[in-house]
């Protein structure tokens, strides 16, 4: 069968962590993506480390599947190689510093290419005071509230993994996914706006509403929940069990079939989730009190047995070997520049077609073969330094 985006293309010019995301997402389901990249260094996710055999770690995740071509942009030879490929394109995405997808001539793409999908990915979106600010990822979850409800009553903290950039690629493939579908149907194309901040603005969510509505920020709570009770990591005999009990007859469940303390069930102070929140020390006092009795192994098979949600706190090693996943068989291989690795397949799991698992690029690996498809002289270009592989 037919992967979903097979015969579409893609031109970018991107670095870091959104756009890539983005990108990679639509080379898994099967577009052709081309990368292109600066002669000198490349995207700036390629240095972040050298973990993963000599690579980066950000870039083996956001840049499987690819095609990388080198170019100088800042010369006319450099951009105009740059539009011929956008000339062959179904989608270019660009996530440049403010101003400089314009000041490089990528700014009227589809006054040549009205059919185009065009998608531009910045912190603030354009206009505004803040447009032309610097947008890393810990300066938008800042600028988002995200830093203040996270962490504990006493230290807010960014998220463990970069949030806002990832929103923001999810936001720029789900847009170019209905952008296609559209012009698939009336043939027009679209331009289209993803800012990191409004991404994670909206993801905010609840708590937005919440302030908005009943004029109180969410409390910082760790692993508890402001809302519900009990929510939280709970001691056992060797470690800590995460228990979440949703409603009051979860609530009776955990007491009665898991910890074995029925009195708790009807005790006034624990009776509904409403009295739980209210009374929360005294309610996980009572839950730990009991779980310490346990190991872990032991409690989650008995939480499982009675449909509590639970969950052992897992190091990151643990979820590489994590017994779903390898049940699932959701690892594959894929090349690198200097050795193969593993790669999880894409959360969306199609039944007809497998997702299209490709190599992580060097920087400037197709660049030749590229200039050849633009119909321009590989030779020439390359020896006066506008395209390459990268300069020694």
């Amino acid at each position: 069968m037919t992967r979903p985006l097979e015969g579409v293309t893609v031109v970018a010019v991107e670095q870091a962590v959104a756009a890539p995301l983005a990108t990679r997402n639509l080379a898994d389901l099967g577009a052709r993506v081309i990368k292109i990249e600066r002669l000198d260094g490349g995207d700036f996710a390629r240095g972040y480390d050298h973990v993963v055999h000599g690579t980066g770690a950000h870039f083996v995740w956001l840049n499987r599947g690819k095609e990388s071509i080198a170019l100088d942009l800042k010369v006319p030879e450099g951009r105009d190689i740059a539009r011929r490929l956008v000339a062959i394109a179904d989608v270019f995405v660009q996530n440049l510093a403010p101003g400089a997808a314009e000041r490089l001539g990528f700014g009227d793409l589809r006054a040549e290419h009205p059919e185009l999908v065009v998608v531009n990915v910045s912190g603030f979106g354009a206009g505004g005071p803040m447009e032309q600010r610097k947008a890393y990822d810990m300066l938008i979850q800042a600028e988002a509230g995200l830093i203040a409800i996270t962490g504990t009553p006493e230290t807010p903290v960014k998220t463990g993994i970069p949030t806002s950039d990832i929103a923001s690629g999810m936001y720029c493939s789900q847009a170019v996914l209905a952008a296609l579908l559209r012009r698939w149907r009336t043939g027009e194309g679209a331009t289209i706006e993803v800012s990191m901040l409004e991404a994670t603005v909206e993801w905010m969510g609840y708590a937005l509403y919440t302030q908005m509505y009943a004029g109180t920020q969410p409390a910082r709570m760790g692993l508890s929940h402001a809302s519900i009770a009990p929510y939280d990591a709970f001691p056992t005999r060797d470690g800590q069990m995460l228990i979440g009990v949703q409603n009051d007859s979860g609530w009776r469940t955990l007491v009665t079939a898991v910890l074995d303390a029925p009195e708790l069930a009807d005790d006034p102070r624990f009776a509904t989730n409403v009295a739980r929140v209210a009374h929360r020390a005294a309610c996980d006092a009572a839950v730990a009190a009991r779980t310490v009795r346990w190991s872990g192994a032991e409690l989650d098979e008995r939480l499982a047995a009675a449909g509590v949600p639970a969950a052992q706190l897992k190091e990151v090693g643990q979820v590489v070997d994590h017994p779903q996943l390898r049940a699932r068989d959701r690892w594959r291989k894929v090349g690198t520049e200097f050795a193969e690795i593993d790669a999880l397949l894409p959360p969306a799991t199609f039944a007809d077609v497998k997702a299209r698992m490709g190599d992580v690029p060097a920087l400037g690996q197709h660049t030749r073969a590229l200039l050849a498809e633009s119909g321009v002289d590989a030779d020439d270009v390359i020896a006066r330094g506008i395209a390459g592989p990268p300069r020694a």
